[in-house]
């Protein structure tokens, strides 16, 4: 149990519990949410490295007596393997390392090549990842959302809450590819359609990104439902605009204009931030000589319904033959097998 180093863990839950006990603690709210969220995550860990190192220890005594008593041996084996599951996640998660892994994420969606069906497509992913979030026991919700004019979104963005969101989620980035039979098509012929999924780590307000407020266009307009219903009566939607990269974003789903504000200067944030470290990423393989970038349609994964049904990572060459189940949000395996490969390739 020393790769989860709880010496580690336990000093660090020290360090935050100092924290919290000061008296102005609660005066940066959103700072004192992240900090009390951190804490219960490793109170969490560290529980459960606690725990499996006693259940493990209780195990080997049970089997020391139970040689030769099938029955017990059969129920200690089955203890054993959930053990190694809990092991397994545990290992797992302290891959992740990254600076910004443990933050939650602002995932967003957008319909491409396709028309229709690439908007139903990009509604398709929205459910998925809302079950995803819900499978993992995190928050999940919608910040804004464009509807298409026959069916599915033209564009959405989510806001998903819980710890190692955005560590996990960052692998979906990319193209997404469905095959299938189109269901907006009379002669039913089979359809690709695209999308883009972009996710970006909630960025802190202070401390990673600063922009001057003279730098922002804000507008304000009515939010409104597919098909025009609940239409609000107040402007209580938000559209920002960054002059000086072009950025612009948008927030609808909150009850005031002030909440809508605030939401739409996060998303601001994590993509000023997320543009700053491509910035960075591209000097760098400028001066390695490297030229890189993804095209339209160069996707990541393919999601195919017909004429057979298979998921298949094409970074990883993972698949699945169960499509359902993927679009119902099991996507562990793929990410896993994604975070496990990355790991690989860095360490070479």
């Amino acid at each position: 149990m020393t790769v989860f180093d709880l010496p580690k863990k336990k000093k660090r839950i020290r360090d935050l519990e100092r924290k919290a006990e000061k008296e102005n603690f609660w005066q940066n709210r959103e700072e004192a949410q992240k900090i009390t969220q951190k804490l219960e995550g490793l109170r969490n860990d560290a529980a459960e490295i606690t725990n499996l190192e006693a259940e493990a220890d209780n195990l080997l005594e049970i089997a020391d007596i139970a040689k030769g008593d099938k029955s017990l041996t059969d129920e200690i084996s089955n203890q054993l393997r959930e053990l190694e599951k809990r092991v397994e996640k545990l290992e797992f998660e302290s891959l992740f390392q990254g600076e910004f892994d443990s933050r939650n994420a602002i995932l967003s969606i957008h319909s491409g090549t396709g028309g229709t069906d690439a908007q139903d497509w990009a509604e398709m992913l929205l459910q998925m990842y809302l079950r995803f979030a819900e499978r993992k026991g995190w928050k999940a919700k919608i910040m804004s959302e464009t509807r298409g004019s026959e069916a599915g979104i033209k564009s959405a963005t989510l806001e998903i809450m819980g710890r190692y969101s955005y560590g996990y989620l960052k692998t979906e980035a990319g193209i997404h590819r469905l095959v299938r039979l189109s269901p907006f098509n009379a002669n039913n012929l089979r359809q690709t359609s695209f999308a883009l999924v972009e996710v970006l780590p909630e960025v802190d307000k202070i401390k990673e990104i600063e922009f001057d407020p003279t730098d922002l266009k804000i507008d304000t307009f009515r939010a409104g439902g597919a098909g025009g219903q609940h239409v609000n009566k107040t402007e209580s939607a938000v559209r920002i605009t960054h002059l000086l990269s072009g950025i612009t974003v948008s927030c609808q789903n909150e009850r005031s204009q002030f909440q809508n504000k605030e939401k739409a200067l996060k998303i601001l944030r994590a993509k000023l931030f997320q543009k700053e470290i491509e910035e960075k990423e591209k000097e760098k393989k400028k001066m390695k000589g490297e030229h890189a970038g993804i095209q339209w349609g160069s996707q990541i994964r393919s999601y195919v319904l017909h004429p057979y049904k298979l998921v298949k990572d094409h970074r990883t060459k993972f698949e699945s033959k169960n499509p359902e189940e993927v679009l119902g949000g099991k996507l562990d395996d793929f990410i896993e097998t994604y975070l496990k490969k990355c790991i690989a390739d860095a360490r070479e």
